[in-house]
């Protein structure tokens, strides 16, 4: 029986995805995975209620429920570009009190909420809304954009402010790195625990690792190729959208990487914004990484 996968339409996992959308891996990949395509929080939502076996899901979602796949990550080693905090001038960081936030990723949030609590000293009031730079900024001192959103609203800053007025645009990732030295990690894939066989589970752990892994290295080998795809799909240029695949997002999830998330994890359940998470377990050990 297929396992089923909520992945993520997004311009940024599509590296991860290669082998199943492009021969000649596609078809042999159907026939073991059924995958549909959400939201970064609905991705964790299907796997968490089990609608899904495999997700690639916001760090803040992981549960000690869940597996995770060796070897993948969506992170990014500096400025990432497509989580952007807007900050309707002429306040500071400091001075913001409320902001609208795009609740696509709970990661997004959390480390927005993290940067504001633990490294500012300020708790501002988070807003549910929809990714629309100028509505948010209507209604809130700032706008918390994600994903293909932000992307697009960076594109068009000059415009933006022209009608909005002067604002202060920081990366997420960006703040997070110069705060910590670390890479901001945003996603991983993860596995229920029930989705892998019965018995010691060897195969089918072994199988998922080599095909998540093995579609990442195809992606990134065809990084032109996707450049090609999305320049229909997303209104960025194609030189844009080449320098986020190649360099603003880092799709390997090593020790550093590791690392970030155990940080992430215990400093946000210190600030009170995420549950704790004792450990992080792997798809390839089932024993943790301690922090």
């Amino acid at each position: 029986m297929a396992l089923r996968v909520a992945a993520i339409d997004f311009l940024n996992p599509a590296p991860l995805m290669w082998d199943f959308n492009h021969d000649p891996f596609r078809a042999a990949l159907r026939l073991r995975y059924d995958v549909h395509l959400t939201f970064p929080s609905r991705c964790a939502e299907d796997l968490l209620t089990g609608r899904a076996d495999i997700g690639l899901i916001p760090v803040a979602a992981l549960t000690p429920d869940l597996l995770i796949v060796p070897g993948c990550a969506i992170a990014s080693l500096h400025r990432v570009r497509s989580i952007q905090l807007i900050v309707r001038g002429p306040r500071e960081l400091a001075q913001v009190r409320t902001i609208a936030a795009d609740t696509a990723s709970r990661s997004s949030v959390a480390y927005a909420k993290l940067l504001f609590r633990h490294f500012l000293g300020t708790d501002p009031e988070f807003k549910p809304a929809s990714a629309n730079v100028e509505a948010m900024l209507e209604h809130a001192d700032a706008a918390l954009l994600i994903g293909d959103p932000a992307l697009l609203a960076l594109e068009h800053r000059v415009e933006i402010e022209a009608r909005v007025g002067p604002c202060h645009w920081y990366d997420l990732a960006e703040e997070w790195h110069t705060r910590t030295g670390l890479p901001w990690v945003a996603a991983v894939w993860a596995v229920r625990r029930d989705a892998v066989s019965t018995g010691d589970g060897t195969d089918d752990r072994w199988q998922i690792i080599q095909d998540f892994n093995l579609s990442r290295d195809h992606g990134l080998a065809h990084i032109d190729a996707l450049v090609i795809e999305w320049s229909t799909r997303i209104a960025l240029p194609p030189a844009t959208i080449s320098t986020y695949l190649k360099e603003n997002i880092h799709y390997i999830l090593d020790e550093s990487c590791v690392q970030a998330i155990q940080t992430f994890r215990a400093l946000a359940a210190q600030a009170g914004i995420l549950d704790p998470l004792p450990e992080l377990l792997f798809l390839d050990e089932g024993s943790g990484h301690k922090e």
